[in-house]
């Protein structure tokens, strides 16, 4: 056997399997069914530069593949993760000798495509449009964030959706009895194991092969995929959750409507999902703490307490016993009274803040600790708010000069804001009864 053998490796069951016809393919009929999108174009040949955006495993490359096969173009296929500028011009070079010599299409296919920077990415564009090559584009991120757009405006975006149990079951089925695959083997399997491998695989086709492909190798002939061998097989491995990616942003979205939508079944949900995915729960904690000033604020003061207490627990005990009071602190969310009026209040601040500059803090606000500062009036007009009746000093204005009085925070009637919003009326109609009334306006 020589060391550097010419002949290829056996190729992965996922690869021997990959569909070789459109009517082969598993998944995407939201695109590709009759009457679809996608398939209207190919039967229209009408072509296009597009961006294929979904999770692992559903797919992309293989639907890449396919379009160029329908539409007789010639492929070419880019990893961004080990692809730059020099490989493009290399496949802008051979895309223009297809075109030139044969008359053909040409696909250029590049996976992983937001892994390109900014410049990588603008390197297509002179050849997406002068129609050198159909861009084809597969990404696992939300492409509005992570690609150009310029290079979005020239082509089409088809969301990829994570594979059904329907669409698993097939995919099993196939690799079982394919010659391509492990018929060979005449393997049969167990209902709840194969219940167990579709749940496993989360959506993800490559997944569900790799999984069945690593217990096939530890049986043999005619023998039976079992619960227990495919527990083995699995271990600890957890569900699809990419602390970088979108479906981290989508479960931690839900989480926080769940929360604010005052459902705490679904808020927990959403928290198990997460914590069931890898989620740091120190990353939930801090977020739910965010939760308690966003969502809840001044209706109920002690949520606030309570999720800074639930962050402490879980930075104190850890997994599995913190994550207890991190869910304790979800459903208090959850069914807390709901109020947004301090979030409101502070941005609306911030905007005014940075509108109008650096406005002048008022002579009567001002401090005095000098003799100048006396002399020149600071703190001369200031009225002592504990000296006043209530201790309010009613009519006395803390905006300066140049702006109108604002009242950004309006708390709504629920919870301990109702008494809030009694008191801040009941000031308000000492300020209009108060004979000291704003300066400026005299």
């Amino acid at each position: 056997m020589q060391l550097f053998s010419s002949e290829p490796l056996t190729q992965p069951l996922a690869a021997r399997l990959r569909a070789e016809t459109l009517d082969d393919y598993v998944g995407q009929q939201h695109i590709l069914a009759p009457g679809k999108p996608l398939r209207e174009a190919l039967q229209q040949g009408a072509l296009h530069s597009m961006i294929f955006w979904g999770p692992p495993g559903v797919g992309k490359t293989t639907l890449a593949r396919l379009l160029a096969q329908v539409s007789d173009a010639h492929f070419i296929t880019l990893s961004a993760v080990l692809s730059g500028v020099k490989e493009i011009r290399e496949a802008v070079q051979e895309a223009k000798q297809q075109a030139g010599q044969y008359s053909r299409r040409t696909i250029l296919f590049v996976d992983e495509v937001h892994r390109f920077n900014k410049g990588q990415q603008d390197a297509f564009l002179p050849y997406v449009e002068d129609g050198t090559f159909i861009f084809i584009g597969a990404t696992t991120e939300n492409p509005s964030f992570e690609l150009n757009n310029a290079l979005l405006s020239r082509a089409r975006v088809y969301v990829l959706q994570a594979l059904d149990a329907a669409a698993l079951q097939l995919l099993l089925e196939r690799a079982l009895s394919d010659s391509r695959g492990l018929a060979d083997l005449q393997l049969s399997i167990e209902p709840e194991a194969q219940e167990l491998l579709i749940q496993a695989a989360d959506g993800d086709g490559r997944r569900l092969l790799n999984l069945l492909e690593n217990a096939a190798d530890l049986l043999n002939q005619g023998e039976t995929i079992t619960v227990a061998l495919l527990g083995n097989i699995l271990g600890d491995s957890v569900r699809r959750f990419d602390k970088g990616g979108e479906s981290f942003y989508e479960q931690m979205s839900a989480l926080h409507k769940a929360v604010r939508g005052s459902h705490p079944d679904a808020a927990l949900y959403w928290f198990a999902r997460m914590i069931d995915g890898g989620c740091d729960p120190l990353y939930i904690a801090r977020r739910v703490v965010r939760m308690a000033s966003e969502d809840i604020g001044n209706a109920d003061p002690r949520a606030l307490t309570l999720c800074l207490s639930a962050w402490d627990v879980q930075e104190r005990l850890g997994s599995p016993e913190g994550e207890l009071s991190v869910a304790q602190a979800i459903t208090y969310l959850a069914c807390a009274p709901k109020s947004n009026a301090v979030y409101k209040a502070f941005k609306a601040a911030r905007q005014d803040a940075q509108e109008f500059g650096s406005l002048q803090v008022p002579i009567h606000l001002r401090l005095a600790p000098t003799k100048l500062m006396k002399e020149l009036g600071y703190a001369q007009e200031y009225r002592y708010a504990h000296d006043e009746p209530d201790a309010y000093a009613a009519g006395e204005d803390y905006f300066p000069e140049e702006l109108p009085p604002r009242e950004y925070y309006q708390p709504p009637a629920r919870g301990l804001e109702i008494k809030i919003g009694e008191k801040l009326q009941h000031l308000k109609r000492l300020d209009q009864a108060s004979p000291q009334q704003r300066r400026k306006s005299q």
